[in-house]
This record gives C-alpha cells, structure tokens and sequence, in this order.
C-alpha cells in the first residue's frame, strides 16, 4: 500500500510515517520546511518533498491511504486534489486510533505533562519485558524516536486533546495530567475543553488515572477512577518524602494500592518530572508490572528531547530546554529549575506560540515570566495561524516585571547572546523553531 502524509515531519506524523514504513508500505509525504526530523525520515528511505505540488502523490488512488494532520490549511493544492478525486484519506488521529483499537492500549492525555509521562510509560513496559507499540509526542533520549515497535498486545499513545484527537482513541488504561484551559481557537470556553476531557473518559474501558483534583467523577466514565499526585496521601499513588540529590534526581517512596515501593530515583531531573514519574508508574502497576521492574524502569529513563532537556552544565553555566509554551507548563518548568537551582541567575527564553494562544493568555504569561531573573523575548511563531492584528509579543512584555528583560526578534537572538553571555541558568522555551537554535547555542556555551 501506499500511504502519503500531509506534515510528515510533525512529531505524531512522523512516528506514523515510521509505523507504515516498517509494515512494508511505500510511504512519502509533504512538508513545509526541511528539520532534522524530516532529514531522519528521508535517510529512513521515506521520502519528504516541500512544495505543494501534486505530482509527488502517488496515482494508484485505490492502493492509496492519505494522512493529514489539521495543522494543514484546507486549501492547499494537494489536499484540495486528493478531496476531489477520490482518495482514501483520514486525519492522523482516526489513523491512530484504528491502529491501537485492536491492542490494550494506555493513553495519557493532559494539557501538560503527557508527552513524558507516555514516554515513560512506554519505557517502563520496554524495560519491563512485556513491550510495546508506542506513538510518542517526542524523541525519546533513551531510543532516539518516537515510535516503539513490538509484537506486543500493549500499545502507548499521547491523547493530543488539540481539535479533539483524543476522541479517537478508547484506551483500557489512561492517565489525564491536567485540564486547563487551552486552545480556544478550537474550544471556545475553558468549560467546553473539560467536556473534551469528560468525554475522552467517557471512552476508557478499564481505568481513569486522574490527577487529584481534577473534575471528574463515576458520572463521567463506566471506568474506574483512581488518583494520583505529586505529594499528597489523598492519592492513590503519591509520592512520599520526595527530595532532590546533589544533581536534581528527585528520590521518594512511591505509595500505590498493593504497598510501597521504597527508594525510587527518578531519571530525569526536576519536580514537575518526579510528578510525571508517579503518573507513569501508576500506568504500569494498573497493567500489572512488577513493582521492581517499574522502580528500575523510572531509574533508567533519560527524558524526552526538549523536555528539560540539559545540553550544557558546566561551572558558571547551565543550558537546557523546553517545550513550555502555556503558561501552567512555564509556570512548573520555572519552579523545577528554581529548586535545583536556587542560587542561581535564571535566564529564559520564550519564543511564543500561536497568536491566539498569546492573545488568550497574555497576562498568565507575564506572570509566569515575571518569575526568572532574565526574559529575552522573542516574536510569535505563527504555525498554522494567520496574524491578528494588535497581537505581538509586546502584550506579554508590557506586563513581565522581571528585574531584566528584552524584546528582540528571533534574528537576532544569536548576535544578542554572542555580546552578552548569560551566566547562572539559561533555558529557552517554547513550541515553535526556538529548537533550531539549541544547536549554535550549546555550541557557544562550550
């Protein structure tokens, strides 16, 4: 068969375009602009073409699956032409869903944390000797992709709550991190995104894993409901006495409904990744995985690619990113970076993303920037948007009162570091193209 992706070099449709390639199909697709992602693909033998032009799809309509991602504009030529003629064609969400429907697949949804806490649960079943196929929302350190294959009946999957994808999915096991409000432009209301999440319960088979406080009852799903949380006893798996060591590895005994399991290292470093840890293991005790075998598990994870991911630390300086691009993710990422580094000058990055998400959240976002020492402020990166007029990254600035801050455009930034070297902690945020300069930074901190 042939299967062509729209946006091949999205993080799920490239885990997808490696899925099909690996199940003997012919796969190619489109793209905006080359990455290393789309570099990967195309020395995996998937070829990635990037202008939009209709000869590079392959003719034999009839042995043709077409994946898109809506992060694609309707009208574009391509898409336009396989509408009209005929082509089999299904969103990468409906496509994702079909594969994982005929496994006992666990799902982790949230509006933040998830592409960890799937990452690490899929780690956990790997190490674990039970495997597993895992669609990943991001570069696993310790396997370098975001595709896990096995012959496994266990199937991991991010449940991405943007344009309701999640819907797709009816996992026996998932994990819901967190429930704030978020892309509006698809929602509307802070209200409607808790239905989506209601909803996506309404769909799990088995077990509901919420973090504790979340709105969510025996009304909302035929599943069980447990609860999880960083510290607190009310849970059902919580994290006692967790403290970080000299290197930020959080260390706690994990309390779970069949005991404790004492002395369990988290991998990565931070707070937010210890409370991602307990969610994770919570997954893997609910399967049945050996309490052993998941503290030995959350001990060897490395992290995900931009996920507090350290790229320099050395005496006088630390570099890392993330991800962070809502302001709860900014405001938790800041505070775990705060912790192991207290005395430390924080310097941040952010390179906002989405106008309306900037349009929608502006004050929450100064007021999460307004935590570091430093802000070097970038310009919006549009994605899949149009510019809103009146919507620049100057109505975050107005309100930031960080002792030190700077707007300059993303051009700039490099030639802005280069004259004024940080000290202390430098991170860059965001979900854009900031990633394009974590290169040629790491490089001039060495």
């Amino acid at each position: 068969m042939n299967v062509y992706l729209r946006g091949t070099g999205g993080i799920g449709m490239s885990a997808l375009a490696r899925y099909f390639k690996f199940r003997g199909d012919s796969v190619s697709g489109y793209d905006r602009t080359p990455s290393d992602l789309t570099k990967e693909l195309e020395e995996e033998g998937i070829g990635v073409h990037y202008t939009d032009d209709i000869s590079f799809i392959p003719t034999d309509k009839e042995n043709t699956l077409v994946i898109y991602t809506p992060a694609i504009p309707e009208d574009m030529g391509e898409l336009r032409f396989v509408r009209e003629n005929g082509y089999k064609l299904l969103k990468r969400s409906r496509t994702l869903g079909e594969i994982t429907r005929g496994k006992r697949c666990a799902a982790v949804a949230g509006t933040h944390g998830k592409t960890t806490t799937s990452t690490l649960a899929a780690h956990i079943l790997k190490e674990s000797g039970i495997g597993c196929t895992a669609f990943l929302g991001g570069i696993s350190v310790n396997y370098g992709t975001n595709l896990l294959l096995s012959d496994s009946d266990f199937a991991v999957a991010e449940a991405d709550e943007f344009d309701r994808s999640f819907l797709q999915l009816f996992p026996e096991v998932a994990v819901i991190t967190a429930m704030d409000a978020d892309h509006l432009d698809i929602y509307g209301t802070h209200e409607k995104v808790i239905e989506a999440f209601k909803a996506f319960a309404s769909q799990v088979s088995g077990t509901v894993i919420a973090k504790l406080g979340l709105p969510l009852t025996e009304a909302d799903t035929r599943a069980k409901i447990l609860h999880y949380h960083y510290n607190d006893p009310a849970a059902d798996f919580y994290a006692e006495n967790p403290k970080p060591d000299g290197e930020g590895h959080f260390v706690y005994d994990l309390h779970y409904p069949g005991g404790i399991i004492r002395g369990m290292r988290v991998g990565t470093i931070g707070r937010v990744n210890a409370e991602n840890s307990v969610a994770a293991a919570a997954i893997a005790l609910t399967l049945g995985i050996e309490p052993e075998k998941v503290k030995a598990a959350v001990g060897s994870f490395r992290g995900v690619r931009r996920r507090l991911d350290v790229h320099v630390s050395k005496p006088g300086i630390t570099y890392i990113d993330d991800y962070a691009h809502h302001p709860a993710e900014l405001s938790t990422a800041i505070s775990s970076i705060r912790e192991i580094f207290p005395d430390r000058k924080f310097t941040a990055i952010f390179q906002p993303h989405l106008y309306t998400r900037t349009r929608d959240f502006a004050p929450e976002f100064a007021a999460a920037l307004s935590k570091v020492d430093k802000l070097i402020l970038l310009d919006i990166y549009p994605a899949r948007e149009e510019p809103i007029p009146g919507v620049t990254s100057e109505i975050i600035f107005k309100d930031v009162t960080a002792p030190e801050k700077v707007l300059i455009r993303k051009e700039e930034l490099l030639d802005y570091l280069a004259k004024d070297k940080p000290e202390g902690v430098l991170v860059t945020f965001g979900a854009g193209n900031i990633d394009r300069f974590i290169g040629p930074i790491t490089d001039m901190l060495k």
